[in-house]
């Protein structure tokens, strides 16, 4: 450990390289910013495919279709799939999206039946703004996700236009779910007739929820069976496994970028450890003068770890909370096939990224500290 009287001459240190420092920290900050960015999208990824042992949803998508555009199932589907044994309850969706590629931008319309929609998830979600009762009035009325409203500017009373589609913003809701924070609900019968669907009778999905968590595999079962020689076969799956197979590309791409955030790891060690490398070379002379002041080898081997440390958190905590910050802003989701992959903000990437940094500051020093605790005065003197 270092005592606190000697941090001034760590800081010293740290200052009188101006511009090797600055240099150095602007490093770190770039690449401890790129390593949070990685890692908040990789928490999304896994926050929305991940299934646990509470999971209770089923998605009944049409067989061999993926994007909303191409599955079309018969409504009438629900009441055959309700007398289901195991099938607590079934919500009919009609999904249009602005756009079916992967993209940040995407706007989701979700049309349900206002009755389902309040049974099934007025739990999961909180009117932060206008209401509930609100919505239930008007045909075009659309309850709006805080990150779609956000990021699309929308407050309460604002007429909203996308993919062909304009609705009455009724509410603003919030919840921890990303499906229900970036799209738009509106009225099922408005949507199936806004987009085209005028006889109605026509759906995207249908959400099971069923009574326990085990029953998910032979309720999915029963359903595709019961219509495996029907005119539109259905392709059943728990909810979260159906969006990590839509989103099967985007998470490849996110799989790929742990390299991306391994990289900018090594960045910051290679930016720290030549910094320190450099400022120990220029201080040969001064080390030697220190020790003839009593100062022992271990202690500025110690001074010289801390002068790592401190450069690395600096640059560390400034990367992580303009990462932390811009996702906090930006509110951020992957969107692919109507499905949303939430950029998780979470403030324990700041706490994470500290900790990541402080030990490379520490290891970086490691070396150099070991090589300049080690040499002798008179050592110090001919290296000059």
């Amino acid at each position: 450990m270092l005592a606190p009287k000697f941090l001034p001459v760590v800081l010293k240190q740290v200052v009188r390289q101006r511009a090797r420092s600055l240099l150095t920290i602007a490093g770190v900050t770039v690449a401890m910013f790129l390593f949070s960015a990685v890692q908040a999208m990789q928490a999304g990824v896994q926050a929305a495919t991940e299934q646990n042992a509470a999971d209770t949803t089923l998605v009944v998508y049409r067989k061999d279709r993926y994007c909303p555009f191409a599955s079309r199932l018969p409504e009438s589907y629900l009441q055959q799939i309700a007398r289901l044994p195991g099938v607590a309850s079934v919500v009919p969706i009609k999904i249009v999206v602005s756009n079916c590629r992967t993209s940040l931008d995407v706007v989701t319309f979700r049309g349900v039946p206002e009755e389902q929609f309040v049974a099934m998830y007025g739990s999961h979600v909180q009117v932060r703004a206008g209401s509930l009762a609100d919505w239930r009035r008007r045909s075009d009325a659309a309850l709006i996700g805080e990150k779609l409203a956000a990021r699309r500017g929308l407050k309460v009373g604002d007429r909203f236009n996308a993919a062909g589609i304009t609705t009455y913003v009724a509410g603003i809701i919030h919840s921890d779910e990303p499906q229900h924070d970036n799209v738009a609900y509106v009225h099922l019968p408005f949507l199936q007739f806004a987009a085209g669907s005028r006889a109605g009778g026509i759906v995207t999905q249908f959400n099971v929820r069923v009574t326990a968590p085990d029953r998910l595999e032979p309720v999915a079962k029963a359903i595709d069976e019961l219509f495996r020689a029907d005119q539109e076969p259905t392709a059943t799956s728990p909810e979260k496994a159906f969006i990590a197979r839509a989103a099967s590309d985007v998470i490849e791409i996110v799989g790929f970028m742990r390299w991306l955030g391994w990289g900018c790891l090594a960045a910051v060690l290679a930016l720290v450890a030549n910094a320190i490398v450099l400022s120990v070379q220029d201080r040969i002379r001064e080390h030697a003068v220190l020790q003839t002041l009593g100062f022992r080898g271990g202690l500025i081997a110690r001074l010289i770890v801390i002068e790592g440390l401190v450069l690395s958190l600096i640059g560390g905590a400034a990367g992580t909370a303009i990462a932390l910050a811009v996702l906090l802003w930006g509110r951020f989701a992957l969107s692919v096939d109507g499905l949303s992959i939430g950029v998780a903000a979470d403030p324990r990437i700041f706490v994470t990224g500290l900790g990541i940094a402080a030990a490379l500051g520490v290891l970086a020093g490691l070396v150099p500290a070991w090589q300049a605790g080690r040499r002798e005065i008179v050592a110090c003197f001919r290296a000059v």
